[in-house]
């Protein structure tokens, strides 16, 4: 089975992005939630995805969330694009969506990082969740940049939403009230998405870190 590696080491011409530029409403969901970003991989292909998590607070729970995330294409009524977790000999399904929406990716990138802030918190996951999709759709900082893939650099699109900036319930966050969320795209990336992250500050006691990162296309026999 062929496989095709990528390096997924953001650079840039002047070093880290410089962010400034600012994207709201439908130009930040089209960005964020690109559709046809699937059109190009055949059926039988499988997107293979390594998600890390550190979570200081809940380390068992951290080596819980961490595994590969395999995104394969199959043909049924409709195009569909499936989902399933791995973790060396255990495979555990995460859903099935239609592929003509887009890389279900990071639906189930926001869907992991509010289940892991409401369980380290202890607060509401429903309130959780629906303070990320608004996120999702609001107003974020964006820059361009470039990303290696395979020896040759690539332009790269970057992201960066602070969910709970201004939330009146900021302290009662238990350390995510600052959490960042990154999504770095491109069109050379097979499926849109370089890397999905969500980090906490340095200072934070709950010291949490979740990484969605693209590492390969395994191709169908």
């Amino acid at each position: 089975m062929r496989k095709k590696l990528l390096s997924l080491a953001l650079i840039c011409a002047m070093g880290a992005p410089v962010y400034g530029a600012v994207l709201e409403g439908n130009a930040l969901y089209e960005t964020l939630f690109k559709t046809g970003t699937l059109a190009q991989i055949e059926t039988g292909d499988k997107l293979i995805y390594r998600r890390e998590v550190t979570n200081k607070a809940m380390p068992d729970a951290a080596t819980r969330d961490t595994g590969d995330v395999v995104l394969s294409l199959e043909q049924g009524d409709a195009l569909m694009a499936n989902l399933e977790f791995r973790q060396e000999d255990k495979h555990r399904n995460l859903g099935t969506f239609p592929a003509s929406i887009g890389n279900p990716m990071i639906m189930y990138f926001a869907e992991t990082v509010a289940r892991d802030m409401a369980e380290t918190s202890g607060g509401s996951p429903f309130y959780i969740r629906n303070r990320l999709k608004e996120a999702l759709v609001s107003a974020a900082e964006i820059a361009d940049g470039e990303a290696e893939l395979d020896g040759t650099d690539i332009p790269v699109k970057t992201v960066v939403l602070r969910p709970f900036a201004d939330d009146p319930n900021r302290d009662r966050m238990h350390g995510f009230e600052d959490m960042e969320l990154t999504v770095a795209m491109s069109d050379a990336v097979p499926g849109w998405y370089l890397s999905l992250t969500a980090v906490t500050p340095p200072d934070s006691t709950v010291g949490y870190r979740s990484e969605t990162r693209f590492v390969t296309v395994e191709n169908a026999q």
